[in-house]
């Protein structure tokens, strides 16, 4: 079957996504820097997950872009994805309105951890239907980014509890890691149009 059907509701719950997060963001009603300065564990959340759905969205273009079909075990494992990301609005808030507590940024951890195996199940359920020749299994290649993603994930849930500055550092590498979109892909593409 297509995969357009797939690729739009993606990208609607995606933008459900982002739109809850923001709507978390509470409006202070005193006009001074005091109040700001309050919201700052809230919006460095925000920009956190922002950040982290907005890599998801690219990566899940470019993924969905280097394959032709669908079946229904790659829509189940896209609706295993987007379950994960869904739950990223609940941890985000906890963890800003907490000030980044251990618990919060653990459950933040293992939302994460949680969209990494999600997303490593829906690109192996992709290659599985395309072949290891596919496009995508050819970018994709041993998916150092992805493990290296995993074991950070792994490394910050328990981290947390003895460092949540650290754990939320392992975070940001993992965000820095896969800043840029994955280009193993657009490249693999480009080259097979020429």
């Amino acid at each position: 079957m297509g995969k357009g059907r797939l690729e739009a509701f993606s990208d609607g719950v995606f933008a459900i996504i982002i739109t809850i997060m923001v709507l978390e963001l509470k409006v202070p009603h005193d006009p001074g820097i005091s109040a700001l300065r309050e919201l700052l564990p809230v919006f460095l959340s925000y920009i956190l997950s922002f950040v982290f759905v907005g890599i998801y969205w690219n990566n899940h273009h470019h993924t969905l872009h280097a394959v032709k079909k669908v079946n229904g075990r790659i829509l189940w494992a896209n609706l295993h994805l987007l379950f994960w990301l869904s739950l990223v609005p609940f941890v985000t808030g906890w963890m800003g309105e907490n000030h980044f507590a251990a618990l919060p940024v653990a459950c933040y951890g293992i939302v994460l951890l949680g969209s990494a195996i999600a997303y490593t199940i829906l690109t192996r359920t992709l290659i599985s239907l395309h072949g290891t020749h596919s496009t995508l299994a050819q970018a994709l290649g041993s998916d150092v980014k992805g493990k290296l993603s995993l074991a950070c994930y792994v490394a910050a849930v328990p981290l947390s509890f003895l460092s949540v500055w650290l754990a939320c550092a392992l975070f940001v590498t993992v965000a820095l890691i896969w800043l840029v979109p994955d280009l193993r892909i657009e490249r693999v593409l480009n080259n097979a149009q020429e």
